[in-house]
C-alpha cells in the first residue's frame, strides 16, 4: 500500500476545506481502525501538529512505520544538540514506541543556521542509536535540496506533489533523488482539497485562476473520471513516489480515497501544471 496516513488534521484545523475543526478522538480510532485494515502500515505526524502524537499513542501504533518531524529550532536555543535529543524523545512518549520510521526537519533551513555542525552531530547520533530509521527533510520546494543536501545527505524527503505543482518532477530532484537511495514522500496530492472543489465551491481568493479550474473540470468530464482518482492516480503514476502522504476527517473520507488509490496511464493526464507561486504554495494563501 503506497498510501501513508497523514495526521495533521487530528489534532489541527487544517486546509482549505477543512470548515469542522481537528477530527474527534472517536472518529481517529475508526480512521486509524480502517486504515489498519486496509494495510496502510505508514503514519505521517509532527510535533508541530497539536496533540496529534498523542493521540496517536493513546490508540497504540506500535508495528506501524511512523514518521515525526522536529519543529523549529527556538532562536534563542543554547544547546542545539541536547534541544533535538529532547524533542526526539517527546515524540517517542507521547507515541509510546522506541523508534521513529522517520524524522524530518520541519523548517530544513534550521541546520544551515549557526548551530550547524551540532545539530548534523545530533541527527547522525540518532540515526546511529537506532531511535529514527531514516533522518531527512520536509520541503516546500527543490530549490531548498542542493545546500540541505550539502549539510546532511537525507534518507528521506517530503515534498509537494500534484497535478499543479510538478517542480519536484520536473526540477530533476525526483530522479535524483531516486537515484541515489532517497526515499521519496509526498504530500499535498490534492493541494488542500482545492483540485476537489466543485465550482464554486472554491475561495473567492482562487478565482483569478478560473480558467484553470474550468479547464480542469472540463478534463475531468471529458475523461469521465472523478476529481479524486485523477489527482491521486497522476501521483500514484510516479514509481520513484514510495509513499503518498493523505489526510482525511473521516473514515467514510479515507475508504473513498483508498478506493481510488490506482495508478493511471501517465499519458492521459490533463496539462494543468502551474508556476504560479500564489497558487501552488499554500503558504502564500491568504484566506480571510
Amino acid at each position: 500500500m503506497r498510501v501513508a496516513l497523514g495526521t495533521v488534521q487530528f489534532g489541527l484545523r487544517y486546509g482549505v476545506a477543512n470548515a469542522g475543526g481537528p477530527v474527534p478522538r472517536d472518529e481517529v480510532a475508526r480512521i486509524l481502525t480502517e486504515a489498519l485494515n486496509a494495510g496502510i502500515d505508514t503514519l505521517d505526524t509532527a510535533v508541530a501538529y497539536g496533540n496529534s502524537e498523542e493521540r496517536l499513542g493513546e490508540f497504540g501504533v506500535q508495528g506501524w512505520n511512523v514518521i515525526s518531524k522536529l519543529p523549529e529550532l527556538p532562536k534563542d536555543v543554547v544547546d542545539a544538540g541536547a534541544w533535538v535529543k529532547q524533542q526526539v524523545q517527546g515524540s517517542l512518549a507521547r507515541l509510546r514506541i522506541d523508534r521513529l520510521d522517520g524524522l524530518l526537519l520541519h523548517k530544513p533551513s534550521d541546520i544551515l543556521g549557526r548551530h550547524r555542525s551540532v545539530y548534523v552531530r545530533e541527527l547522525e547520533q540518532i540515526r546511529e542509536q537506532g531511535l529514527a530509521g531514516s533522518i531527512g527533510y520536509s520541503i516546500y520546494s527543490p530549490d531548498e535540496l542542493p545546500e540541505l543536501c550539502k549539510a546532511l545527505a537525507p534518507g528521506l524527503v517530503q515534498a509537494p506533489y500534484n497535478l499543479l505543482d510538478r517542480r519536484l518532477e520536473s526540477s530533476g530532484w525526483m530522479a535524483k533523488l531516486a537515484g541515489e537511495g532517497v526515499r521519496i514522500h509526498t504530500r499535498s496530492a490534492f493541494l488542500q482539497g482545492l483540485l476537489l472543489m466543485p465550482e464554486g465551491e472554491r475561495p473567492p481568493r482562487f478565482d483569478r485562476w478560473r480558467s484553470l479550474w474550468q479547464t480542469w473540470t472540463r478534463a475531468c468530464a471529458e475523461l469521465q473520471e472523478a476529481p479524486l482518482k485523477l489527482s491521486l492516480g497522476f501521483v500514484l503514476s510516479q514509481p520513484a513516489i514510495e509513499r503518498v502522504v493523505v489526510g482525511v476527517d473521516s473514515a467514510v473520507h479515507l475508504r473513498e480515497i483508498l478506493a481510488s488509490a490506482h495508478p493511471l496511464p501517465t499519458d492521459g493526464f490533463p496539462q494543468i501544471e502551474s508556476q504560479d507561486l500564489d497558487l501552488i504554495e499554500p503558504s502564500r494563501w491568504s484566506i480571510t
